[in-house]
C-alpha cells in the first residue's frame, strides 16, 4: 500500500494494474461497489448472447442434432478440463456436472466404500463443526442411510466434527475413514494448508476429499501436487458461470477404476447408448457423471471460465491479498469505535478471498449499504461478509465501499426499521 493513503493514491495505482482491464469483461450496474462475487459472481460478457446461440441456433435450429454436431455430449468433460487446468487436475480427472451437493455425496460414498474394502473397521466421517452447513447435512444423511440399510450390529458409521487444527490433528485415528474439509471457510475465510493437511490425513489412513467452493479462481491450488483424493465446488462463485450454474467434481487419477458411483444414472454409464439393462460404469472421468446434463448453463461456464483461465493466477492471488489488506486497514481506521470485530485471518498464508467483521446489528448494516449501492451479504451470527474479487474490483472500489460503511455506521442509517427485516436469501 502506497505511504500516503488516499483515494487518489490508490487510483494511481489502479491505472498501473495489470489486472484492471478485465473489469470491461463483465457487466455490471452503474454506480454499484459489487463485493458479493464470492457468493455469485458478476455477468461476463458474451454470456448471454452464448445462452441466446444455444437456445435459438443450437436446440432451434439443430434440435436433437446438436448432441452431436454442436458438441453438447462432451461439454461436461471439455470443460472440467479447462477448469482442472486451474485447480492442478490433469486431463480427465474433471467434470461440470450435477451441484456440489451431489457431487459431494458421490465423493463420500466412493470414499467410504473404498475405506470398506481396505479398512472395514474406520467408519467415521470428519468434518468442520463451521463446515458450510450442506457438506455437514450431506455427511449425516449418508451415514444415517448406509446404516439403516445395514445389517450389521453394533458398529455404525458417524459423522464427527472437529473446530480447528489440532483438534483434527487428535481426531485422526484408525477409526476414520474420510475426511472432508471447506479449503476456503465460507464464512470467515480461514483456509487450511492443503498439502499439509492431506499428508496428516493420510498418513492417519484416511483419506480427504476438500470443498474449493470458495477457493477455485481466488486462491492457487494444486491437487494433484497435494495428493488429493477428491474436489468439489461450484461455478457460480469466482469462475462466474451464472446462478445455479453447474459444479464440478475432481478425482484423482488413482481412484478412477474404484471409483464407486452411488447416483448410477444412464450418462455414467460405459455405453449409455446401447440402453442395457445392467449397469456398467465408464471407464474415465464420465463415471462421475448422473443423467442429461443442462446445455445452456453449461454453456454460459465456458464463457466464465475461459475468463478465468485467461487471467495468471499469480497476480490474481497478489491482488486479492492486497485489497483484502487494504479493506481491513480502512475498515480498523476509519470506522474505528463502531464495534466492528474482524473474523478474518490476516495472515496472507491462513486466508481465502473474502474479509469478514462480525457486529451485533450485521444484518442490518449490510441491508443499509445494499440500500447505499455497496452489496456484501450477511452470515449468522453476527457477521458481515464482503468478497474481494480481483478481476473486476479496484482499490478505489474498497476506498469508496469502506467510505460508504463510515457514513452508514457515523449517522447510523442503519436504524431504519425496514432494514431489520429479514429478506429470504441473506
Amino acid at each position: 500500500m502506497p505511504t500516503e493513503l488516499t483515494r487518489h493514491s490508490l487510483a494511481q495505482l489502479d491505472a498501473a494494474d495489470p489486472l484492471t482491464a478485465f473489469a470491461d469483461r463483465f457487466i455490471l450496474p452503474e454506480n454499484i461497489i459489487y463485493l458479493d462475487g464470492n457468493s455469485l459472481g458478476a455477468l461476463p460478457k458474451g454470456a448471454a448472447e452464448r445462452a441466446a446461440q444455444v437456445v435459438s441456433e443450437e436446440w432451434g435450429q439443430g434440435l436433437i442434432r446438436s448432441w452431436n454436431t454442436a458438441g453438447w455430449f462432451d461439454l461436461p468433460l471439455k470443460l472440467g478440463d479447462k477448469l482442472g487446468s486451474m485447480i492442478g487436475g490433469k486431463p480427465n480427472e474433471t467434470a461440470i456436472t450435477d451441484t456440489t451437493t451431489l457431487n459431494l455425496f458421490k465423493a463420500l460414498a466412493s470414499a467410504l466404500r473404498t475405506q470398506k474394502a481396505d479398512a472395514p473397521e474406520r467408519r467415521v466421517i470428519l468434518t468442520e463443526r463451521d463446515n458450510f452447513p450442506t457438506d455437514i447435512y450431506i455427511a449425516e444423511g449418508l451415514a444415517d442411510l448406509v446404516n439403516s440399510l445395514s445389517q450389521e450390529t453394533g458398529v455404525a458409521y458417524e459423522v464427527k466434527l472437529i473446530d480447528d487444527e489440532d483438534s483434527l490433528r487428535a481426531a485422526l485415528d484408525d477409526s476414520v475413514a474420510v475426511v472432508a474439509l471447506s479449503h476456503v471457510n465460507y464464512r470467515t475465510g480461514a483456509m487450511w494448508n492443503m498439502d499439509e493437511i492431506t499428508a496428516a490425513v493420510h498418513a492417519a489412513g484416511a483419506l480427504v476429499i476438500w470443498d474449493l467452493a470458495h477457493a477455485a479462481g481466488a486462491v492457487p491450488i494444486d491437487l494433484n501436487l497435494a495428493d488429493a483424493d477428491y474436489a468439489v465446488g461450484c461455478t457460480y462463485k469466482y469462475l462466474n458461470g451464472g446462478p445455479g450454474s453447474p459444479a464440478f467434481i475432481w478425482v484423482n487419477a488413482r481412484h478412477h477404476e474404484r471409483f464407486w458411483q452411488p447416483l448410477s444414472g444412464w450418462w455414467s454409464h460405459n455405453k449409455p447408448f446401447e440402453m442395457s439393462q445392467s449397469y456398467t460404469p465408464a471407464n474415465d472421468i464420465r463415471r462421475f457423471m448422473c443423467g442429461t446434463q443442462p446445455m445452456t448453463s453449461l454453456a454460459m461456464v465456458e464463457v466464465g471460465l475461459d475468463i478465468a483461465v485467461e487471467a495468471d493466477m499469480v497476480q490474481v492471488r497478489a491482488k486479492s491479498l492486497e485489497l483484502v489488506d487494504l479493506f481491513i486497514t480502512l475498515v480498523e481506521t476509519r470506522c474505528a469505535g463502531y464495534g466492528l470485530e474482524l473474523v478474518t485471518p490476516r495472515e496472507h498464508t491462513a486466508r481465502g478471498s473474502h474479509v469478514s467483521f462480525r457486529h451485533e446489528h450485521g444484518y442490518e448494516i449490510i441491508a443499509a449499504l445494499i440500500d447505499h449501492d455497496v452489496i456484501g451479504d450477511y452470515r449468522e451470527p453476527e457477521v458481515l461478509r464482503f468478497g474481494i474479487t480481483p478481476l473486476y474490483l479496484t482499490r478505489t472500489d474498497i476506498w469508496d465501499a469502506v467510505e460508504k460503511l463510515r457514513e452508514i455506521l457515523h449517522t447510523g442509517a442503519w436504524h431504519r426499521e425496514e432494514y431489520a427485516v429479514r429478506n429470504a436469501v441473506t
